[in-house]
Order: structure tokens, then sequence, then C-alpha cells
């Protein structure tokens, strides 16, 4: 993750990029997401921050035609998502250690199974593990609950107990569940470029309760956590 490696300390003597790194995207799947990532990234020039649509096709299709314009160092997915309980509780950020696409395959009669289980290529792109801990290290050292783990980019939004079990069964390390990260970084490794998943926990990964779920606290934690990338990358 070249645009990472090259650190020299920020203005609160955390790493930052330097001056003469690429520019970081970021892309969120709705205006609501987008505007609490501007909100907390206060008009930086480092960071251009776009809403791709919601769903892995939407979301690869609109980071491809930003990265096509060139002078990129990273990209990352950010927005709210679902916590698996015991791992990322509701109002916590989880930044992802991969990003893998939970959905592609096939039932068979022994149960799901993977399309790269099939022999149909990789449904995972790993994030650089030393990113990964620098952010999560500089969002905790922020007062910030977060934790790392596998973030599951699905097509349908889990909405039982039962899919929940067996999404946990079949991915111990998942940590949270959405519907974009996967496209975003698979666009991103088709340009050679490094990929990073983040997301504000709105709801559990479980039962379908809209009236629990917490939204607007979801995009206040999600704006926090884009202050600090100011310090961080």
């Amino acid at each position: 993750m070249e645009a990472f490696d090259r650190q020299a300390p920020g203005p609160h003597g955390e790493a930052g990029l330097l001056p003469d790194a690429p520019r970081i995207l970021i892309v969120t799947a709705v205006a609501a997401e987008r505007d609490a990532v501007l909100r907390g990234l206060k008009g930086s020039s480092r960071f251009h921050v776009i809403a791709a649509g919601a769903g892995t096709a939407a979301a690869a299709a609109g980071t491809a035609a930003a990265l096509a314009a060139g002078g990129y160092g990273c990209v990352i997915s950010a927005g709210i998502g679902g916590g698996f309980p015991g791992r990322a509780p509701v109002g916590s950020l989880v930044v992802a250690s991969e990003m893998l696409d939970a959905a592609l395959g096939a039932e068979t009669p022994e149960g799901f199974r993977s399309a790269a289980e099939l022999g149909f290529g990789s449904v995972s792109v790993p994030a650089n593990s030393g990113t990964v801990q620098a952010v999560s290290a500089a969002l905790a050292a922020a007062g910030l609950a977060v934790s790392t783990g596998t973030v599951l980019t699905v097509s349908t939004a889990t909405g039982t107990a039962g899919t929940a079990a067996a999404l946990a069964a079949r991915h111990p390390e998942a940590a949270a569940e959405a519907m974009e990260g996967h496209g975003v970084a698979v666009a991103a490794q088709r340009f050679g470029i490094a990929a990073l998943e983040l997301r504000a926990i709105s709801n559990p990964v479980g039962p379908r309760d809209r009236a629990a779920w917490k939204i607007p606290e979801a995009l206040d934690a999600l704006a926090a956590a884009a202050a600090i990338l100011l310090e961080v990358l």
C-alpha cells in the first residue's frame, strides 16, 4: 500500500501523508453517508468523496469511473452497516481486514458454496494489515469504539436470526455486513490501487427491527471517523 507507506508526522503527531502523496477516493452508497464523511473531512482537498449508489454493481461502476480519471493512491468504501453481535455493537466502527462477497456462489445439497469454492475466482480482497492497524489505533486513541474483522458484502441485508447465524458460521471472522465494499475493492484492485473499508454500525445483523436502528448516531460516528482520517492518512 504505497501511499500509506510514505508517512510523516501529522499536525498532532500522528502519521500523515507526505505532501506529494496522491489523493484518496472515498466511495459511499448514498448522499447521507457522503455528507457525513464530508462533514468530518472539513473540506480537505486530499479526499474526493462520491455517492456511487447502493449495491456491489453501482459501487464498482462508480469507483471505476472515478479512478479512470487517475491521481488516487487509495480507495475507501465508507458508510453505515450492520454489526455482528459480540463483534461490533451499534454505534461502533469497523475497519475491514478484508472485503468479502458473501453472496456470490451457489446453493448445493450440502449448503452454500462460494464462487471461490466452485473454482470461479476469489471472492475476497484483503486490506493492508499495517494500514488497518494504523487507522484502528487512531480511531481508538480518539475515544471511538472500533473493531477490525471481515466485512461481508451482501446483496440482501440480513433480516432473520437464521441467516445471521449461517453467515457467522461460514465467516467466523466477520464483524459487519454492508452492500458495497467488495465492489469498491475489486474496482480498486483492477487499477492496482489499495482499498480499505470503514463502517459505522447502525443496527445488529439479525432480525430486522427498523425501530431499533440508530442511523443518525451511526452517521455521526462516520463523521467522527472521517475527521480522524485527516490525521492518520
